[in-house]
């Protein structure tokens, strides 16, 4: 059973360029809508993270914006103690729809809504 979603994409990297190619081949956007479109959704998902907002996307997940405290750390070569400052990290949450068809569990034409 073929359960690839993009059974087109001969690399396991999805590119923002194979992106707007699917857009261009399957919607039958222009090839400049297409680019544009894949550019505008990913700056809104940057918008959102900068802002220290979430981004969820219905069906698919949501990414984070989590705090990470400060911690002491080790140099792997030297050993020597060195400390981690604190920061801001993205984390990402599949959502059940996804979990449930990389699993095997929900077919993958059902409609991610």
């Amino acid at each position: 059973m073929d359960r690839a979603i993009l059974p087109t994409l001969e690399t396991p990297t999805l590119t923002k360029a194979e992106l707007a190619e699917l857009l261009f081949e399957r919607l039958g956007l222009n090839k400049r809508e297409s680019k544009d479109m894949v550019e505008a959704f990913f700056e809104l998902i940057h918008t959102q993270l900068v802002d220290g907002n979430d981004a969820k996307l219905s069906g698919f997940g949501n990414f984070q914006i989590r705090r990470k405290a400060p911690r002491p750390g080790r140099n792997p070569r030297t050993g020597e103690a060195i400390p981690i400052k604190a920061r801001n990290v993205v984390t990402f949450h599949a959502s059940h729809k996804l979990k449930g068809v990389v699993q095997g569990d929900i077919p993958v034409g059902e409609n991610f809504e």
